[in-house]
C-alpha cells in the first residue's frame, strides 16, 4: 500500500524489498534519533510512520485528508503495538499551528498536489512547524525540460489527476529556499519509478478480473494505461521524481554532517 516509487539495489530485485529499502533510506537521510518528533505531511496508509517508530524510536505522527487512509493506518499502528508513538490523523497541514513542534519533516508523493501556486504557503507552513535545525525530506514528481510542451488538458488530467500539477525541480527548491530552507542534498530516482510502474502495471494486469469486479472495467482500462504510460514518460525524460533534503538552519548551522557515508551503512 505504497503509491510512490520504490528504490531498487538491481533490475531484477522484488518490489517489496525496494520499497521497504525506500523507507529506510528515507530515515536514514533524515538521520532520525530515538525520542525525536517527526511528521509526515500526505501519510497516506501509514507505512513510513510505522516504519519510523518501529525502526528508528521516533514519535511519528502523520496527516491525511482520507478518514479511510487515516483508520487503516490507525489499525496497523494498534496492531503493531505502536499506538504510545504513532499516529494518523485527518488534518490539512494548513490547519497545523503549532511553532518549532517537529525534529523532522517529511513529505512523499504529496507535493504534486500543492499547486504551484501554492509552494510558498507549503514550504512557510514545513518551515514554522520544524525547530531550528530540523530537517525536512520533500520527494515528489516534477517536469524535466525534456517534456513536450503541453497542448490540453491531456489523459491523465481528464481522468486521473485533474488538479495535478508537476513543477520542475528548480521552482521547488526555488520556493524552499524563498521560506528558508537550505538544500543539501538532491537525488533523481527516475529510473526507479520506471521500474515501479512496470511492476505495479504487471500486478494490476495479474489480477484484472479482481480489479474489474472490485471497480468495473473502465476504471481498470484507465488505470492500466495511465501507469503504462506514466513509465513511459519517465523512461524517457519527460518527467522525474526528486528526494530533496533541506535544513532549517540555526544562527547559520546546518548541524549536517561533512559526508553522507552514515545513510549506507
Amino acid at each position: 500500500m505504497l503509491y510512490s516509487c520504490a528504490m531498487f539495489a538491481s533490475e531484477d530485485e522484488a518490489l517489496d524489498a525496494a520499497q521497504e529499502r525506500k523507507l529506510d533510506m528515507i530515515c536514514r537521510k533524515l538521520r532520525l534519533q530515538p525520542g525525536e518528533k517527526l511528521l509526515e505531511i500526505g501519510c497516506g496508509w501509514g507505512g513510513l510512520i510505522i516504519h519510523a517508530a518501529q525502526h528508528y524510536g521516533v514519535d511519528a505522527r502523520g496527516i491525511t485528508l482520507s478518514q479511510p487512509q487515516a483508520d487503516l493506518a490507525n489499525e496497523r499502528i494498534a496492531a503493531a503495538g505502536l499506538a504510545d508513538r504513532c499516529r494518523a490523523d485527518v488534518c490539512d497541514y494548513r490547519e497545523l499551528k503549532e511553532i518549532a513542534a517537529y525534529d523532522k519533516l517529511v513529505s512523499i508523493g504529496m507535493v504534486e498536489h500543492v499547486g504551484t501556486e501554492n509552494l510558498s504557503q507549503y514550504f512557510d507552513a514545513a518551515w514554522r512547524l520544524l525547530k531550528p535545525g530540523g530537517v525536512m525530506l520533500n520527494h515528489g514528481i516534477g517536469d524535466t525540460s525534456q517534456r513536450p510542451a503541453k497542448t490540453n488538458r491531456g489523459f491523465i488530467r481528464v481522468y486521473v489527476f485533474p488538479d495535478s500539477d508537476l513543477p520542475p525541480i528548480n521552482t521547488i527548491l526555488g520556493a524552499a529556499e524563498a521560506s528558508g530552507f537550505e538544500p543539501r542534498d538532491l537525488e533523481s530516482l527516475r529510473e526507479h519509478y520506471t521500474m515501479t510502474l512496470r511492476h505495479w502495471t504487471d500486478r494490476l494486469r495479474a489480477h484484472q478480473q479482481e480489479a474489474i469486479e472490485e471497480v468495473g472495467e473502465r476504471t481498470y482500462r484507465v488505470w492500466r494505461l495511465y501507469m503504462a504510460a506514466s513509465a513511459h514518460w519517465f523512461a524517457k525524460g519527460f518527467i522525474s521524481v526528486y528526494q530533496a533534503l533541506l535544513v532549517k538552519p540555526h544562527n547559520g548551522q546546518s548541524g549536517m554532517p561533512l559526508l553522507r557515508e552514515d545513510w549506507y551503512r
